[in-house]
């Protein structure tokens, strides 16, 4: 579960808004509020059951059909190099 937040800075009476801005800023900073957001929007989700079932599929069929190919002679059988 997650806590919510909130973070507030009061303009004293002889503040300007230059320092409330920094005072704000700073506990931003000091909550750690920013990391977690960022970690959360560029962290790949893991795909789900279905679009992984999906690939798979996709990818057997390419590799079929490149293998009837291969068969009638229609392109040439690729060989994979090993390491030097």
């Amino acid at each position: 579960m997650q806590s919510m937040v909130n973070i507030e800075v009061e303009k004293g009476a002889n503040e300007n808004n230059l320092s409330v801005l920094r005072r704000f800023t700073k506990r931003v900073q000091a909550s750690g509020i920013l990391p977690r957001v960022r970690s959360k929007r560029y962290k790949d989700r893991t795909p789900s059951r279905n679009t992984r079932r999906a690939k798979t599929v996709a990818y057997l069929k390419k590799k079929e059909t490149t293998q009837e190919l291969i068969k009638l002679g229609k392109i040439a059988e690729v060989t994979k190099r090993g390491r030097k």
